[in-house]
């Protein structure tokens, strides 16, 4: 009972405060429509000697200056009315109109927001105001008036009593709020409650053009962050390249180059000594047969690391199973055949990520599983070794050449990890390989 009679002689004051605005605000135009009519007509019959009935051309002219003075009028009454009688700011009604016309004004759209919290606070009184928009599912603050209370409302989250919200609706859908915070000790009129709802519900319209534009924000700042990731991964794929080069020209030179010289040089031995000692070359071309069939292997483990010929001819799994051996247990769902930069992507990507099992998780069980459909390929690498925080732990090449590999090849790329609990690497490549992707090794 005591804060309701603490706060009536507030609502009756600030009630009759309103009716005073409406007064002179409608009393002044009674009094310059009844001023404009005695200047004109009557005054202009006196200085024409026309005594009998007003003439009709200065009833028309007088009709004719009010119609041009009335807005002027009305906007110095109501500045008036605000600066005298509304302490400084709009009355209710003047707030809906200049509302009205923010709205239908060829305003900056990204601006409307705040000049509806500015409106808000203004014509109601309150100590501060708000307009939420709910984005991507979750409600964010996207205008403040005064601006200085932001930082104060961030730093104290959350609405106590005083605060007042009303949804905002458009099409049957919630767009956002509208909040306010009422001054200490003066709660809203019936008149500025009417007002909070009035613009809540005339609001909608605003509140999906921010929303529409904090989507298309928050989706710019996704795709910025993933140009600056695909940048990054082209880049470490030329250098991934490089360095395969550098490693194939080493091996050719250090394995496949060295058994071919040898074979070269002793077939040039054993021609000399055919005239001469036929029994010893004819041993000596024997020995020949092991050595090119070591250059065949060693060209062959060559071939596998730039491109498997098996993967070609008989497919993924075949290719997959002959290169991890008895290091991971091999299911296929299927048999189906995929463009070749796809299976590319998944030979060396599953290749790396049982060699980073097999090295560094002391792994017990190593399971590969090749699934999907017409559509995409799935592949899933997963072992029962120590895991590790996936957040702690220095990126390593294993994992970003694995990663740029799908990407490169259009798919997504997701690593499931943690300590005590195994490794789990999952991509989906698309059928179709994206343009530019790498083939081989």
């Amino acid at each position: 009972m005591d804060a309701r009679w603490r706060w009536t002689p507030t609502l009756r004051r600030r009630s009759r405060r309103e009716w005073l605005s409406v007064g002179v605000v409608g009393g002044g135009l009674v009094a310059f429509v009844v001023l404009t009519y005695l200047a004109v007509v009557v005054g202009g019959g006196a200085v024409t000697d026309d005594t009998g009935t007003p003439s009709l051309g200065l009833s028309v002219l007088a009709t004719a200056l009010v119609a041009l003075g009335f807005d002027p009028v009305l906007g110095r009454l109501e500045r008036f009315t605000a600066r005298v009688v509304q302490q400084g700011r709009p009355a209710p009604y003047d707030a809906l109109r200049r509302f009205s016309a923010v709205v239908s004004a060829d305003q900056p759209a990204e601006d409307l927001p705040l000049r509806m919290a500015r409106l808000l606070a203004e014509g109601t009184g309150a100590e501060w105001a708000q307009v939420w928009v709910s984005v991507g599912g979750a409600l964010v603050p996207t205008a403040t008036w005064p601006p200085e209370a932001e930082q104060r409302l961030a730093a104290t989250p959350g609405w106590d009593p005083g605060t007042r919200r009303l949804p905002v609706l458009h099409g049957g859908e919630e767009l956002g709020l509208l909040v306010l915070r009422e001054r200490p000790g003066a709660a809203l009129t019936p008149v500025e409650q009417r007002l909070f709802a009035t613009l809540a519900g005339q609001a909608g319209l605003v509140l999906r053009g921010a929303q529409l534009r904090g989507a298309l924000d928050q989706r710019l700042a996704e795709l910025s962050t993933r140009e600056a990731e695909l940048r990054e991964s082209r880049v470490r794929l030329v250098d991934a390249q490089d360095a395969a080069r550098r490693h194939l020209e080493r091996d050719i030179h250090d394995g496949a180059q060295q058994h071919l010289v040898a074979l070269a040089v002793n077939l040039r031995l054993a021609a000399a000594l055919a005239s001469s000692d036929p029994a010893r070359a004819v041993a000596l071309l024997d020995e020949q047969e092991e050595a090119a069939a070591g250059a065949v292997t060693a060209l062959a483990q060559l071939a596998r690391g730039i491109y498997p010929p098996l993967l070609e001819e008989q497919g993924l799994a075949a290719a997959i199973r002959a290169a991890v051996g008895d290091a991971a247990e091999v299911v296929a769902d299927s048999g189906t055949r995929y463009p070749p930069a796809v299976e590319a992507a998944a030979y060396f990507c599953c290749l790396e990520a049982v060699q980073n099992a097999t090295k560094h998780a002391g792994v017990a069980r190593v399971r590969v599983e090749l699934g999907g459909g017409p559509d995409e390929l799935q592949l899933t690498v997963e072992d029962d070794g120590e895991g590790f925080d996936p957040t702690a732990a220095a990126p390593g090449t294993g994992l970003a050449n694995m990663r740029d590999r799908v990407d490169a090849a259009g798919g997504t790329w997701e690593l499931d990890t943690a300590p005590g609990r195994g490794t789990r690497v999952c991509a989906v490549l698309p059928a179709r390989a994206a343009a530019g992707s790498p083939v081989g090794g």
